[in-house]
């Protein structure tokens, strides 16, 4: 039997070369067979809003929201390490809203480590947090301000101007280092590209994982569970390549279903 994945292992991880992976789930059943896989870690992050609740924009996520997902997250993993997100609000509010929702979504969610979206901006939420004895991944990258600022596309892996990339690189650098400073105990690098994500991974001891934009030249990789598999109504036309396509599944599934009891014939399973 795997041993409990801890936030020590994972950073031991890094310095034996190996890599990690995680998915980001929110529900029981799909964190259960993520578990069950081997994953190092599930992440609830406030994407749910728009991938599960179809919200407009994962802004509209509320910690209350964020709470009930997590807690079913919990209940499904057994040995992965549970991380999950603060949703928009709590870190612009200011520290202590931030380390009160951090307290909630450990204490009440069940998380292992906190997600911080936008701390290079806010090291001191990070610091906070981690002097509460609350593991924290903070999440930073190029984004589209960032990547306006820098004169780059939004994405790093095709930036155009080699002094652009530089000044980016040397930028995303100094934020790794503070936020490891800080007490970060893994990144969340967004948009790293081949060249920044190196450098950053150089950088500092602790693990540099990505989902958008990275690479197998971090430390690790989270995907979002639903992509992988190809799960939602998007992938019924959908020509880019997935592990799975379970929304085509899906559909013949339920055709198969409607044309049995349609036909009066026993309905299977």
């Amino acid at each position: 039997m795997q041993a409990n994945v801890t936030v020590p292992a994972l950073q031991q991880m890094k310095r034996d070369g190996q890599k990690s992976v995680g998915v980001v789930a929110w529900d029981f059943q799909l964190a259960r067979i993520a578990d069950l896989a081997g994953v190092d870690f599930v992440v609830v992050g406030d994407s749910l809003g728009v991938n599960l609740l179809g919200q407009a924009n994962p802004l509209e996520v509320t910690l209350e929201e964020m709470l009930v997902f997590c807690k079913a997250v919990r209940r499904g993993v057994s040995r992965a390490l549970v991380i999950c997100d603060t949703p928009f609000g709590p870190l612009q509010q200011g520290v202590d809203a931030a380390l009160a929702a951090a307290v909630r979504l450990v204490k009440e969610g069940g998380a292992d480590m906190i997600k911080l979206d936008g701390a290079a901006e806010n090291p001191e939420a990070v610091r906070r947090l981690a002097q509460a004895g609350i593991p924290v991944m903070p999440q930073f990258g190029l984004t589209p301000q960032t990547a306006l600022k820098y004169g780059l596309p939004y994405s790093a892996q095709n930036a155009p101007d080699a002094q652009a990339t530089q000044d980016m690189t040397a930028r995303l650098v100094a934020e790794a280092r503070m936020l490891e400073e800080a007490g970060a105990s893994m990144l969340d690098l967004t948009n790293s590209g081949p060249v920044a994500g190196p450098a950053v991974v150089k950088a500092v001891a602790i693990p540099v994982i990505g989902g958008f934009g990275g690479g197998p030249w971090l430390d690790g990789r989270v995907r979002l569970a639903h992509t992988a598999i190809g799960y939602g109504a998007k992938w019924l036309d959908s020509e880019t390549e997935t592990y799975a396509n379970v929304a085509k599944t899906s559909l013949e599934a339920f055709r198969a279903l409607i044309a049995d009891a349609r036909a009066g014939r026993q309905i299977k399973g």
